[in-house]
C-alpha cells in the first residue's frame, strides 16, 4: 500500500501549479475560444433579431398593401357603380327622347293624315256640289224647254236624284 499511498497523499506545490495550469488554461480558452465563440453567438442573435425584425417590417409592409389593395378596390366597385348607374340614366334619357320623338312624329303624320283626309273631302263636296249643280242647271234647261207637268216634273226630278246615286 506504500507503493500506492504516494499517488494518494496531496502535495501543495503541485496542486498550486495545477491551479495555476488550470487558471491559465481557463484564461486562454476565455481568451481565444470563448470570446470569439460569445461573437459569433452575438452575431448571430442580432442575424436573427434583424431576420425577425425584416420579417415583422415586411409583415406590416403586406398589412399595409392589403389595406390599400382593398380600398382601391373598394373604389373600383364605386366607380364601376356610378358608371353603370350613369349608363343607365343615360340609356333611361335616351329611351325617353326616342319615344318622345317618336310621338311627336307619329302625331305630325296623324295631324298630315288628317288635314288630308278633310281636303280630300272638301274637294269631294266642291266636285259633288259642281256635279250636282250642273245636273241642276241641266235640269232646269230641260224644263225650260219643254213645258212640263206635275207628272212630268216627278219624273224629271226621280230621274235626277237616280243620275246623283249612280254618280256617287
Amino acid at each position: 500500500m506504500e507503493n500506492y499511498l504516494s499517488f494518494v497523499t496531496i502535495d501543495l506545490w503541485t496542486l498550486i501549479f495545477t491551479w495555476g495550469n488550470l487558471l491559465i488554461l481557463f484564461l486562454l480558452m476565455k481568451k481565444l475560444l470563448f470570446k470569439p465563440v460569445t461573437d459569433i453567438l452575438n452575431k448571430r442573435e442580432q442575424e436573427v433579431n434583424d431576420i425577425y425584425d425584416n420579417a415583422n417590417t415586411t409583415k406590416e409592409e403586406a398589412a399595409n398593401l392589403k389595406s390599400e389593395y382593398t380600398a382601391k378596390l373598394a373604389d373600383a366597385k364605386n366607380t364601376a357603380e356610378q358608371i353603370i348607374e350613369g349608363a343607365v340614366k343615360k340609356a333611361q334619357q335616351d329611351e325617353e327622347k326616342i319615344i318622345k320623338d317618336a310621338r311627336f312624329k307619329a302625331e305630325q303624320i296623324i295631324k298630315r293624315a288628317e288635314e288630308n283626309i278633310e281636303l280630300e273631302k272638301k274637294n269631294a263636296f266642291n266636285k259633288l256640289k259642281n256635279d250636282i249643280s250642273g245636273m241642276a242647271v241641266s235640269l232646269a234647261s230641260k224644263i225650260v224647254e219643254r213645258d212640263v207637268d206635275e207628272t212630268e216634273h216627278h219624273k224629271m226630278i226621280d230621274e235626277f236624284i237616280d243620275s246623283i246615286g249612280e254618280a256617287s
